[in-house]
């Protein structure tokens, strides 16, 4: 698999969750749903990546294979602890 250039996100809305992406696309190429999910997005780092390349949390060849398929991978918290937020109308 060829090297992989890609943007690191942090998301404003859930901490310890990132959003890699290639780094051709920008953030406005996300889906709606997704840049809903993620809130606003700071850039945290560019990275190379390639097969050999040890990431902290997640496994490389997978954020690889999503970098080459949509374009993007989503990181989400350790132990997959995912805050709910609840819209409602009240007033």
């Amino acid at each position: 698999m060829n090297p992989i250039e890609c943007v690191v996100y942090r998301c404003s809305k859930q901490q310890d969750m990132y959003v890699y992406l290639r780094a051709d696309l920008l953030p406005a190429d996300l889906p709606a749903a997704l840049r809903a999910r993620t809130g606003s997005l700071s850039q945290v780092m560019l990275l190379e990546l390639t097969p050999q390349k040890k990431l902290a949390r997640v496994d490389v060849q997978r954020v690889m294979a999503e970098l080459a398929g949509p374009g993007y991978y989503l990181q989400l918290p350790p132990n997959g602890l995912v805050e709910a937020y609840v819209n409602y109308g009240g007033g």
